[in-house]
């Protein structure tokens, strides 16, 4: 079987739809349209057997280039199938608002996770909701991704000009077809000028080899190597990343070369890594994601402890890429079931956070800013179709605010290890990892923290 990692309940939504600093200058081009015509979809219009035909492709939304690396916002969201740009006006305000008061990273895929078939027959393309995603990505401020996953079905075997969404996340292009992959890479890049930074392909879905046991990196790469070179002959400024390999961990051991308290790591999976290392054509930065649930036994040696599986990943990860910047497109810290409160829930998030920029993570996208339904949304950032801020919004904000790539992080010291900081020069941030009230001396000063609270704090006058 393909190895598994424990992802909790807000892991993976594939279906399409009902489907600040100063430093970080992203200023919105004048003119962008809102697709007014753009009708709405109802729950399961791409089910399979749907016969797609080609609409004509809109002007595509446009952003200012990202600014450098130095000044790069750590922190950001992938859209998936349910979304602000479905959701009522004053949510969908509510939404820019969050993503844009710091403007981060937004992420998009080009097939599924709310966008529908971008070439259901061959060289008949239809952008129409990759366009709506992306201009309401710009309407927020956003500096845009694009995850290349996943593939018409006319190029993993089936018929043309129809969408299977059952096979969507689970097959990947066929051999015969990797260059006809590529080239809708290409063509994407074409439609959207203004995006630099490119994923290929999600978890290396559809390359599980089940003959082997193992990953087909072999198979990874050689796709992977065609996109490469077919984005670079568009634009050789564009950033291409791979290979967005989800590493999983077991707490009964095993061998590998990488373990900790937290678990050990599936070897398989940083096999493939290493091979995508050093049979890839080029690349701009390495992908992965995880979560810190083992596959046996949950959160080890607790919620908290678990997450130094993301350092010790991050570090595995630049001493084998020669310290290539390091891109966590998913990642995951809530078994599911857990009944935690939104205090526990962000106050984890907050330490994982810390995690990331402790270990050198140049970017860090946090996964599924909404879910279905009304009102409740446990971990998202608003709340669907009612609307309103939940805490998760706040600390991305915050994070991209203070702790973008390239800021000089520095030591801060807590009398009590239950009370967890960070720090750079102007600012601190805080978090009880305990379910009490906690007193503590944190960087010079006395505070007390609630249960699971989160402070920030300036510092030097800040």
């Amino acid at each position: 079987m393909i190895p598994t990692d424990g992802r909790h309940a807000r892991r993976r939504s594939p279906w399409p739809l009902a489907l600040g600093a100063g430093v970080l200058a992203v200023v919105l081009v004048a003119g962008i349209m809102i697709y007014a015509s753009i009708r709405t979809k109802a729950r399961g219009e791409f089910s399979g057997g749907e016969v797609a035909t080609a609409m004509p492709t809109q002007p595509a939304p446009t952003l200012e280039p990202p600014p450098a690396l130095d000044n790069w916002p750590r922190w950001g969201v992938t859209h998936t199938q349910f979304s602000a740009d479905n959701e009522p006006e004053h949510v969908a305000d509510q939404a820019r608002g969050m993503l844009g008061r710091v403007p981060m990273l937004q992420n998009q895929h080009i097939m599924g996770w709310g966008v529908g078939n971008p070439e259901p027959s061959p060289g008949q393309f239809n952008f129409r909701d990759l366009d709506r995603r992306l201009t309401f990505m710009a309407s927020s401020r956003a500096i845009p991704v694009i995850t290349l996953c996943c593939a018409p079905d006319w190029m993993k075997g089936g018929q043309a000009g129809r969408t299977d969404w059952s096979k969507n996340h689970t097959v990947a292009p066929e051999k015969e077809h990797f260059d006809d992959f590529a080239k809708l890479a290409a063509r994407v890049a074409e439609q959207y000028p203004t995006v630099k930074h490119y994923m290929v392909w999600n978890e290396f879905k559809g390359f599980w080899n089940a003959d082997t046991n193992r990953w087909d990196a072999e198979g990874y790469t050689e796709m992977y190597n065609k996109v490469y070179d077919a984005l670079k002959r568009v634009d050789p400024e564009i950033k291409v990343g791979g290979p967005y390999m989800s590493i999983g961990t077991t707490a009964a051991g095993g061998a590998s070369e990488l373990s900790g308290p937290w678990g050990t790591v599936d070897q398989r999976a940083l096999d493939a890594i290493e091979y995508w290392i050093e049979h890839k054509k080029g690349a701009d930065f390495i992908v992965v994601d995880g979560a810190t649930m083992t596959t046996d036994q949950g959160n080890v040696p607790d919620d908290f402890g678990a997450l130094g599986k993301f350092s010790a990943i991050t570090n595995w990860l630049r001493q084998k890429s020669g310290d290539m910047p390091v891109w966590w497109a998913e990642w995951y810290v809530e078994p599911e079931n857990s009944g935690w409160s939104e205090e526990k829930r962000t106050a984890v998030q907050a330490a994982a956070l810390m995690e990331f920029v402790k270990s050198g993570v140049t970017t860090a996208l946090y996964w599924n800013p909404q879910q279905d339904g009304e009102g409740e949304c446990p971990g998202c950032l608003w709340r669907p179709k009612v609307g309103g801020e939940m805490p998760m919004a706040g600390l991305l904000s915050g994070f991209t605010r203070w702790f973008p790539a390239g800021v000089r992080v520095e030591e801060v010291g807590s009398s009590d290890p239950r009370i967890r900081a960070i720090g750079q020069e102007q600012q601190l941030v805080m978090v009880n990892t305990s379910d009490q009230d906690v007193t503590a001396t944190v960087d010079g000063r006395q505070v007390t923290l609630r249960p699971y609270e989160i402070k920030w704090s300036g510092r030097g006058g800040a």
